[in-house]
């Protein structure tokens, strides 16, 4: 192995992070005197959410640009206060791999929309939404916005327990112009972005539409990831009024990479992979997989292939219509269809008189509908904001295996959906129905301090119907409800002399149970279900957040402290005795604690020039040990939530001069525990990031010619990525560990015309 250092947890800190960190301190301490005027050219790095009761940051169009081109927008944000993210390709993009946290809340508990439409809980598992990378082409993406706390009451979301992130597409351009685009780089990745506007024309109605198609290596083994992409926007003035449609097509597929364990890496080393293209080093291995009666390391150290298969079609129709001055109507009405394979190729069950291993699936089938309709009101100081979104959701769940009948050669290429199946292990239909509403006031008090406050109500029922099991002791029928009257946010913003403000809020959330046979409350056997249906209750979050603001002509930042309760963690554990066949289910294991302070600093400290910096500490703890239906105790308590690193530092060092555009990047992430009672972590990592990029403005022909070379990890550090891509255990080393991407570089030409 070329480790640069243990992979098993360290207490050492970067002397590099540290050098980051002073710099930092001395910045601020000197910004005052510096104070140079900011240049026009430059656009902020981030928006630290003035006048906003909770702690906010956004990102526009500029900075999203200066990022490789397929990026995926959530990568955007993992500088900003708080932010754990983490992938194991140089994208962000690998779906299998995404993994993000906010003040210990993981992605499946965050909320994320895209111009308001629900994108669900960004789980792999797909059961309720899609990843942005798929809603919308990284190009088109105008800004995102991150609340670390629970988000706004309008949030069409029922799992944001902890953050938000909005994303919003870019509007169709004012003026007729095609922008082309193509990336080449590390791992063959070939990357096409083509967009045509159509300006304004007829009664002011502006379009776009756009065409991407991607193709990559993976980094380590065998095989590509590839994504072709169709987006369209129409903007139409109706009067007074906007009505917007918007539509976009994704077919992705990527080869996935082998899950490691510590001992994995140890053994094999940090590029071990999945055994394709060898189709006989597979063979030879699940041969010896049954010859060892089915046990690891034999059958798990390297498996044939795996890839993941998505096929999502969004669209969505809005509608603003000002009444008055004073009364505003916004309504959105949207649809999202989703196909999806998982593939694995499983030496555990071999083809009857063919290969000894088989291609299992799990396949997902997503048909969901729904609308968001809010009304304002504003009266002198007032301005109530109330509003409804409902979204009724049918998820087709099934698992099956595909044969192959040949040990000489594959016949099953996993980027393609499989048919006909050997057999099918089981098969779902959930149905989710969400009912969600709000209503808020904003009270302008004085031209100082603003309040608000509001509520919000929530009620998701949840249904699954059997459509084929193998044993009776699977799901016959069962049904669920999620269900909180009362969800208030209050908060306020005050603002002081010198660009000072004070804000702080307080909010409860709660997280709807999810409708999978994989995940959630159904993914147990009718026993189990019966057992937890009447007393089984959802997650829910208490959020206390108090923060300042500063602006001048140089400096801008925020500084935030924050308290977070989590009620009701939903585990799953045994309910009895094994050798009486009591089932696993899911079960109410008690509280985790949050505390933590979040800082952001913007300093432009010379014309053309700006450093950005954040620092987060967070402790997030179990404050419960668990309990299982047998009396078996596990020690949780007072143990650090699992993938949730106290400390955080991101910086970013820039340079604009209109045509000549640089950054570097660091990213530090303290050590991050993989098990609950804290016995298995993975090291602390800093990586550094470069792109460097020149503006051809005269350029004949072209509006503009941008060239842009991107260095992810330039430094070449050996890390681990992301933690809990096979779920998290008790204690001890276990497979569920993924290896970050060397240093990988790309150049890409950007033209407008």
């Amino acid at each position: 192995m070329r480790y640069t250092k243990n992979v098993l947890a360290s207490q050492r800190r970067s002397p590099l992070v540290l050098t980051i960190a002073a710099l930092l301190a001395t910045g601020a301490a000197h910004a005052q005197q510096s104070s140079p005027a900011a240049s026009d050219d430059l656009q902020e790095i981030v928006v630290f959410g003035r006048g906003e009761s909770r702690q906010v940051q956004t990102i526009g169009e500029t900075q999203l640009e200066q990022l490789t081109p397929g990026t995926s927008p959530i990568k955007a944000i993992e500088k900003l206060p708080g932010v754990n993210f983490q992938s194991a390709d140089p994208y962000g993009a690998y779906e299998w791999s995404t993994r993000i946290t906010v003040r210990g809340f993981n992605q499946n508990q965050m909320g994320f929309t895209l111009d308001g439409v629900p994108l669900g809980d960004m789980s792999y598992g797909n059961h309720n939404g899609l990843h942005v990378s798929r809603a919308v082409s990284s190009e088109n993406v105008a800004g995102v916005a991150l609340s670390q706390g629970t988000g706004a009451l309008a949030t069409a979301s029922t799992s944001n327990l902890g953050g938000t992130l909005e994303f919003t597409s870019a509007d169709p351009g004012r003026a007729l112009g095609v922008r082309a685009a193509v990336t080449g780089g590390s791992d063959s990745t070939q990357r096409g972005f083509l967009r045509f506007d159509s300006g304004e024309f007829a009664a002011g109605t502006r379009l776009f539409a756009s065409y991407t198609n991607q193709e990559a290596d993976k980094w380590k083994g065998g095989g590509v990831q590839k994504q072709e992409q169709i987006n369209f926007k129409i903007v139409q003035p109706l009067g007074a009024a906007t009505l917007t449609g918007y539509y976009a097509s994704s077919d992705r597929a990527e080869q996935d990479y082998q899950d490691l364990s510590l001992d994995m890496i140890r053994r094999r080393g940090y590029e071990n992979d999945n055994f394709f293209p060898d189709w006989a080093g597979a063979i030879a291995a699940a041969n010896a997989c049954a010859a060892a009666a089915f046990n690891a390391p034999i059958c798990d150290d390297q498996y044939w292939n795996g890839s993941g298969l998505r096929k999502d079609d969004l669209a969505y129709v809005s509608l603003a219509l000002p009444f008055s001055d004073t009364l505003s109507w916004d309504t959105t009405a949207y649809l999202h269809q989703n196909e999806g394979q998982g593939l694995w190729g499983t030496p555990y069950t071999p083809t009857p008189g063919g290969a000894p291993l088989t291609v299992r699936t799990t396949e997902y089938d997503i048909e969901r509908n729904g609308l968001t309709t809010a009304l304002t009101w504003t009266a002198g100081s007032h301005e109530v904001n109330g509003g409804v979104w409902y979204e009724d959701n049918d998820f087709n769940q099934a698992r099956r295996f595909y044969g192959e009948p040949s040990a000489a050669a594959p016949s099953r290429p996993v980027l393609d959906f499989q048919s006909n199946p050997l057999f099918t292990q089981w098969q779902y239909a959930f149905n989710t129905r969400t009912l969600q509403w709000h209503l808020q006031d904003t009270w302008s008090v004085s031209d100082a301090l603003s309040l608000n406050f509001g509520f919000k109500s929530a009620v998701v029922k949840n249904e699954a119907t059997p459509v084929l099991v193998a044993s009776s002791s699977v799901n016959r029928f069962s049904q669920i409800e999620s269900k909180e009257s009362f969800l208030p946010q209050v908060g306020f913003a005050y603002s002081l002399s010198g660009g000072n403000e004070l804000f702080g809020g307080y909010s409860e959330n709660m997280r709807a149970f999810v409708s999978a046979a994989t995940a959630g409350p159904f993914g147990t056997t009718q026993a189990g279900f019966n057992a937890i249906s009447d007393t089984l209750q959802p997650e829910t979050s208490k959020t206390l957040e108090l923060g300042w603001r500063f602006r001048n002509a140089a400096l801008q930042g925020v500084v935030s402290a924050y308290l977070v309760q989590f009620d009701d963690r939903l585990l799953s554990i045994s309910l009895g005795a094994g050798i009486v066949g009591a089932p696993a289910a899911l079960a109410n294991v008690g509280k985790v604690e949050s505390i933590g302070i979040e800082t952001g600093l913007l300093w432009q400290f010379a014309d053309r020039w700006s450093l950005f910096g954040s620092y987060s500490y967070n402790d997030s703890q179990y404050k419960d040990d668990v309990v299982s239906g047998t009396g078996a105790i596990t020690r949780t308590g007072g143990k650090q939530v699992v993938d949730a690193p106290e400390n955080m530092l991101k910086a970013e060092l820039g340079y604009d001069s209109g045509t000549l555009f640089g950054k570097l990047g660091l990213d530090f992430v303290d050590d991050r525990y993989f098990s609950y009672l804290n016995d298995q972590s993975v090291d602390s990592r800093t990586l550094l990031d470069l792109s460097l990029g020149y503006r051809f403005r005269q350029f004949p022909v072209f509006k503009e010619l941008t060239a842009q070379l991107n260095v992810a990890n330039l430094m070449d550090e050996q890390y681990i990525s992301t933690i809990g891509s096979n779920g998290f255990g008790n204690s001890g080393d276990s497979q569920t560990l993924l290896t970050g991407a060397p240093r990988q570089y790309f150049f890409t030409l950007n033209a407008r015309f």
